[in-house]
């Protein structure tokens, strides 16, 4: 460890309905791992957004290489050497990989022409560095999430930032990229790089930090050495109470009828004569690498992808599903993975987007709103989901992205849907509302509700699921009841591309 490189005294921040940040301190030493906890709203994207320049402070002071500095605008804390990796996705979806990564800094030829080459090859040296097999001229939206994440760690890496903010940087990643991000964070220490590390995957936290800093309801608690304080005592501070997190007891699993059944699915390289069926009550985990295809199957049955061929069948009858209003209609819902971009309204508030799927029941004969019922249909689920917000009126776009992560499961509750797709529905959620999700499904099928469950984490597939589907590469390559559903059986499936 050496100097404080970044030295944050009083920081306060207010938003509208919202006191942010009270009084917050932080410290970075250069070549350390700094672990920044708390659970969602706690503070912590914004107080680390506060020293990237995208806010401004209030009130405070910033330090930078024992300097006080007034960072303004994120161009200000790039020129200082303060990169940020945010947690929602900051990408140009209809650019390549490379213009998205040296965005404002394209490389010309000739005084006005961009050269595409240089461009290209200094993106594939960065990418290979990370062992990502991602090539530099591929559209950014068409890559998965996962592959959008190593994108944006690519971008701020390139930046050859001495402190690098990273917010959430594995929540889409599979266990082998995690493991290589680790390698690269290791590596960055090594040449001194401060590295604020900010996730709510608590067995990271010792795999990877040095120090930690925790944080409660834009408050700073303490700061503490890794090896001085457990994982246990952390939570503990983070929730201001003791939290039980061991594994939530499952119902048994009832023999009930079969509600969804899928046969010979196909659609391009993803979906590869896909089957299984889904009974009434329960809750199928879909485990697998990335780019395996399970996105891929639930936006088919979806109605968001259009089926080369196959089967849809609901409740002994085939259906055909061309577009996500016919899935609603039929009674299924769908959580994305990426909520910014298909679950919410980020400039709507709270009390729209829970409504949103089931606006026809909020509207009276005559054809108006009615704001009354609206309004208390979002209080029921702002309540039930623990949401955080000053009021239904505050905006979606001003929340955390774990409370945004309940908007979107309040949307879907309210339509009352019989088969729900969860598409990495812990994504982004920090470990006391974990818990209340698992709960939340646990009820859900305890209600007869049939649930589809996508997750990248196996202790979470392991833990949720009666049954798990595992794909490879577009297939389905295992199928583990709950006793079979071990780690190592999942991985088995994961990598058998002979199946």
């Amino acid at each position: 460890m050496s100097e404080s490189i970044v030295r944050m005294q009083g920081i306060d921040k207010h938003f509208p309905g919202v006191h942010a940040l009270k009084k917050c301190d932080f410290e970075l030493q250069a070549g350390e791992v700094h672990a920044l906890v708390g659970e969602n709203g706690a503070g912590k994207s914004t107080i680390m957004k506060i020293l990237t320049g995208v806010f401004k402070k209030d009130e405070g002071t910033i330090y930078y290489k024992g300097k006080e500095v007034d960072i303004t605008n994120t161009k200000e804390a790039q020129k200082l050497g303060i990169s940020i990796i945010h947690q929602e996705l900051n990408l140009m979806p209809d650019l390549t990989v490379a213009e998205n990564i040296f965005i404002g800094r394209e490389m010309i030829k000739s005084g006005i022409f961009c050269d595409n080459n240089k461009l290209n090859k200094a993106t594939e040296v960065l990418l290979s560095s990370m062992k990502v097999k991602i090539a530099p001229t591929t559209r950014v939206d068409t890559l998965t999430v996962a592959q959008q994440q190593m994108v944006e760690i690519a971008k701020a890496l390139s930046f050859d930032s001495e402190v690098l903010i990273m917010d959430e940087p594995t929540a889409a990643l599979t266990e082998s990229e995690i493991d290589e991000l680790f390698i690269i964070i290791k590596e960055l220490r090594a040449k001194g790089v401060g590295i604020v590390y900010i996730s709510h995957r608590m067995n990271e936290l010792k795999r990877i930090c040095d120090r930690v800093t925790v944080m409660r309801d834009g408050e700073y608690i303490s700061t503490n050495n890794m090896d001085d304080i457990t994982i246990d005592e952390i939570i503990k501070m983070m929730v201001g109470r003791e939290i039980f997190v061991e594994v939530v007891e499952l119902n048994k699993k009832k023999e009930h009828e079969v509600v969804l059944e899928v046969k010979s699915l196909n659609r391009g390289r993803h979906v590869k004569d896909v089957n299984f069926h889904l009974r009434r009550g329960e809750i199928l985990g879909f485990a697998g690498l990335m780019g395996a295809g399970r996105t891929e199957v639930a936006r088919c049955i979806f109605g968001a992808d259009k089926l080369e061929s196959g089967q849809i069948i609901l409740n002994g009858k085939e259906v055909k599903i061309k577009s996500p209003k016919e899935a609603v209609k039929k009674g299924i819902g769908y959580l994305s993975e990426d909520r910014k971009r298909f679950g919410l309204v980020l400039g709507l508030d709270v009390e729209s987007n829970v409504a949103m799927s089931s606006m026809s029941n909020f509207i009276n004969k005559f054809g108006f709103l009615k704001p009354n019922r609206i309004s208390k249909n979002s209080e029921k689920y702002v309540e039930s989901l623990s949401i955080k917000t000053p009021s239904g009126t505050q905006l979606v776009k001003n929340l955390s992205g774990g409370n945004q992560q309940k908007v979107v499961m309040g949307k879907w509750l309210t339509k009352n849907c019989d088969i729900l797709i969860f598409d990495e529905p812990t994504r982004g959620i920090d470990v006391g509302a974990k818990s209340e999700i698992y709960k939340l499904l646990n009820n859900l099928a305890d209600q007869g509700k049939s649930i589809i469950m996508i997750s990248s984490e196996l202790e979470e597939i392991i833990r949720m699921s009666h049954r798990v589907m595992v794909m490879c590469e577009g297939r389905i390559t295992g199928e583990l009841e709950r006793h079979e559903a071990t780690q190592e059986n999942i991985m088995t499936c994961a990598t058998n591309r002979s199946a």
